[in-house]
């Protein structure tokens, strides 16, 4: 069995790096490049167009510590010069571009966010701009001679785009170009993306080979469902669980999957073994409760981002909370009012705990509201001036309110 300079042997990194992966192309050429025995250029991009990464941003960066893991350097890219043009895969419509200024205050959350999984010793944090600005006009014209607008309608957002006969602005053929230019940039032995950048990802080993370079390899993986088991994880969509949320904020998320979406998650997130989560799998399929399984697994996330004193007290709060008492730490907020009392859904929404009166007036309907541990099912009820109480809205927003 060959072993490399890594320290481990092909098949132990194949089976690590193809761990919860779509796809890897191509396998043969792969372990080509790991036989050489030298630590490989690992790269993955992306476009800071939020300031906060979530779950589903981590099944890529979790796959990029495997790689540091194994002995690999990781070029974690910031798109600050694509993301100021917008990233078009799967989108219906053009995206508007970010301003440098936003591109860099996101591209600081990043960074400091991402050091929670990868290594720094073994991560170098670079951004596109460094090179597609260098690129100059000539240089970007003869980018776009390589590739024809028929190659770039292949893409299957763009079809579906251009037979709606919905707007393709001409910059967007750019947007993969580009993407793939880095890879030529960075020199690349391997990129990541989600199973939507796949077309990206070997534009990539297109431009490499066009450039006289050794190609590299593309792994894709699975794009993440969010909360709701349906759409992508987004916090557009709300369906998201952010990896700097409180920590009785990601442990309560977590909780409130379904037992079918829990493996995936899993699956996809946890650190421990495939042994260990099949030996998870036998105990449910032997009647454990699902549950059981759950907290260990939204501990292990709590942990990962914040510590494990933490994921205790948040394992604390999550049980007081389900036998309908009070967290132990409750936000404190002063709400001034002028008339002698106030609305519950006016006092729900002034705490921040409703988005708007209506929602206060469905959550009472729907049995979701307290005050101090009691259910309120008048929607008109009143509270005076100078009280102060402790309000819940659904199982996981508390706070107690003095007015």
């Amino acid at each position: 069995m060959t072993t490399n300079t890594v320290g481990f042997n092909i098949n132990e990194q194949l089976a690590v790096i193809k761990r919860g992966a779509d796809e890897l192309l191509i396998e043969a050429e792969l372990i080509e490049k790991l036989k050489k025995g030298k630590p490989l250029r690992i790269k993955a991009g992306f476009d800071p167009t939020a300031p906060d990464l979530h779950l589903g941003h981590t099944v890529l960066i979790n796959k990029l510590r495997q790689f540091q893991e194994l002995g690999h350097h990781v070029l974690f890219l910031i798109g600050d010069f694509t993301g100021m043009i917008g990233d078009p895969t799967g989108k219906s419509a053009t995206r508007p571009p970010l301003t440098a200024e936003q591109v860099q205050e996101n591209a600081k959350s990043y960074t400091a966010q991402v050091f929670k999984i990868l290594k720094p010793e073994q991560t170098e944090v670079v951004f596109n701009s460094k090179w597609l600005t260098e690129l100059g006009a000539a240089g970007m014209l003869k980018l776009a001679a390589s590739h024809t607008v028929a190659r770039m309608l292949e893409r299957d957002d763009f079809s579906k785009r251009y037979k709606n006969n919905q707007p393709i602005a001409i910059h967007e053929f750019l947007y993969p170009l580009l993407q793939g230019y880095d890879s030529v940039a960075l020199k690349a032995d391997v990129e990541l993306g989600g199973t939507d950048q796949k077309f990206n990802l070997l534009m990539g080993r297109e431009l490499q080979k066009q450039a006289g370079m050794a190609q590299q390899c593309v792994l894709t993986m699975p794009l993440l469902e969010g909360l709701d088991g349906v759409n992508k994880m987004s916090k557009s969509l709300g369906n998201y669980i952010g990896i700097a949320e409180a920590p009785e904020i990601i442990f309560a998320k977590i909780m409130s999957i379904s037992d079918e979406l829990m493996w995936r998650y899993v699956e996809l997130l946890s650190f421990e073994s495939l042994e260990t989560i099949a030996q998870w799998k036998a105990q449910v399929m032997a009647g454990e409760n699902p549950r059981n399984i759950k907290v260990r697994f939204a501990q292990e996330i709590v942990t990962r981002f914040h510590s494990q004193a933490d994921a205790e007290k948040a394992l604390s709060d999550f049980q007081t909370r389900a036998k309908g008492g009070i967290p132990d730490e409750v936000p404190e907020i002063s709400i001034s009012i002028d008339a002698a009392t106030i609305g519950i859904a006016q006092l729900l929404k002034l705490a921040g705990l409703v988005e708007s009166t209506s929602e206060a007036y469905r959550a009472i309907e729907q049995g979701g509201v307290k005050l101090n541990s009691e259910k309120v099912t008048d929607k008109h009820l009143s509270l005076n001036k100078g009280v102060t109480v402790v309000a819940q809205v659904g199982k996981r927003k508390f706070a107690k309110i003095t007015l």
